[in-house]
């Protein structure tokens, strides 16, 4: 038996099959030369089809050899709710038909998809002012015939009949259809997975069907990480401390209105009201998480839980990493005992004035110290500033705030990817930019998932019928 990665991407759902199974994955199919190519460099035995998935045929491809494992990721982004009001495609959203396409041509004893919620609201369209739109009163007919074609059998009376084997191309085939109306006699369950249960640093919840036509029971994977398992993996876990952090002072081009207003909600949430700060000593930072998309709804997050979902775009990532670079306050005075290694302070350096000029402007005080008075003059009083931190019992004075992007890397570590995934460079050693590489992991499968699915399903058996 031979496993295939339809719609593979960058890897995430090979990496985490090849986990699964022990052995690599067999083909490799994506329209992305870039996807294709950081495919090829992180699983050089797979044999790669950089074409649609509608022009490579299945017989051809798996030369009289029976699929153990057909896995299959169609575009999300027209069911996706982050695609909002804009209009949607149906040839995008169709691309799941592909599967029935396969089973229709070669044996395939399991097959796995992965999607976003909004799959199972998959129906017909209708136009509203000119454009696509999903017809709110039919949501998830076409879901439902999918299912039934996988499974008992679909009327040649069902709305999505005739769209169904148009996708396909089977209007001419006879035989087809006949086994389509009497169904491809699989057992199909779905659930939604969030990729946190499993191990990996971002709480990105997916639907995943499984369909198995072999008589053994569909099995989930109990969930390892969580309430009375391991820790989760936080986004803290993902962060690359040695990064310096620049300043969001004295830049260059100043940060926008909307940014800031951020900042100072996540400071106030996150820093200054909050009993028990995350910190990180050996940094001596007070961090936490801002969104820079979703423009409806741009959140402020803990940094010590899974990161939120990744996506592709916008080209630089959607979080950026918020730290409060703070310095012990010992009897009214700012500093460190000799006995304790030199703080890191942000690559801006301190800018104590700076921080409290700019709280000040948002909130005001009656204690506020003036910012041109020398640090050693601070009082007591001043601890009920907006600038002053207590962690673990200790008041520290917040000196400067940084803000960056969470960097590709980072990314990839938080989806579960590991540190070795090679994503950095392509096949010819030219080095990817940074936003080729976030659409990359904001469009990947979650290892960990991946290979929890596989390795309860399928876990001995393919591996062994490879290695026969």
């Amino acid at each position: 038996e031979i496993v295939v990665d339809n719609f593979a991407g960058g890897g995430g759902a090979s990496k985490g099959i090849s986990a699964g199974l022990g052995c690599h994955v067999d083909i490799a199919i994506n329209h992305d030369p870039d996807a294709i190519d950081m495919h090829k460099v992180n699983h050089p035995e797979t044999k790669h089809y950089c074409e649609s998935v509608w022009d490579v045929d299945p017989i051809e491809a798996c030369s009289g050899r029976p699929v153990g494992l057909a896995w299959f990721s169609p575009d999300c982004k027209h069911f996706s709710k982050a695609k909002g009001d804009k209009p949607v495609d149906q040839k995008i959203r169709g691309l799941a038909w592909v599967a029935i396409r396969w089973a229709l041509k070669v044996p395939v004893r399991v097959m796995m998809l992965e999607n976003v919620e909004e799959f199972m609201t998959w129906g017909p369209l209708v136009k509203v002012n000119g454009k696509s739109r999903p017809c709110p009163k039919r949501k998830g007919e076409t879901f439902d015939a999918f299912v039934k074609v996988l499974t008992t059998g679909l009327s040649p009376y069902h709305p999505a009949w005739s769209e169904m084997c148009d996708a396909i191309g089977i209007n001419d085939d006879v035989e087809a259809k006949k086994r389509l109306r009497r169904g491809l006699g699989y057992q199909v369950e779905h659930r939604m997975i969030k990729a946190c249960d499993y191990g990996a640093g971002t709480s990105r919840e997916r639907f995943f069907l499984i369909a198995r036509n072999d008589n053994a029971k569909i099995l989930w994977p109990e969930t390892t990480h969580g309430e009375g398992k391991l820790d989760y993996i936080t986004a803290a876990d993902s962060v690359d401390w040695s990064i310096p952090v620049t300043s969001i002072f004295g830049r260059k081009k100043p940060l926008a209105p909307k940014t800031i207003e951020r900042i100072i909600k996540g400071l106030e949430k996150y820093v200054f009201n909050n009993d028990n700060p995350f910190f990180v000593p050996e940094q001596a930072v007070v961090p936490f998480i801002t969104e820079c998309a979703n423009g409806s709804s741009q959140r402020n997050m803990r940094i010590d839980e899974p990161l939120r979902t990744i996506t592709a775009h916008p080209k630089g990532g959607s979080f950026a990493l918020v730290t409060s670079h703070v310095i012990k306050f010992r009897n009214g005075n700012i500093g460190h005992g000799m006995d304790e290694p030199m703080h890191t302070i942000s690559a801006g350096g301190n800018h104590l004035g700076e921080v409290r000029a700019f709280l000040i402007s948002y909130y005001g005080t009656s204690s506020a110290q003036n910012i041109s008075e020398p640090l050693n003059t601070i009082t007591t009083k001043d601890r009920h500033g907006l600038v002053i931190v207590k962690i673990n019992g200790e008041d520290y004075q917040v000196i400067d705030i940084g803000l960056r992007m969470f960097e590709p890397h980072e990314l990839f570590k938080a989806q579960g990817f590991g540190d070795k995934y090679k994503i950095s460079h392509d096949s010819n050693g030219k080095k990817l930019t940074k936003k080729n590489q976030v659409a990359k992991v904001g469009n990947s499968v979650s290892p960990v998932v991946a290979k929890a699915l596989v390795r309860a399903n399928l876990g001995e058996s393919v591996s062994s019928a490879v290695a026969a």
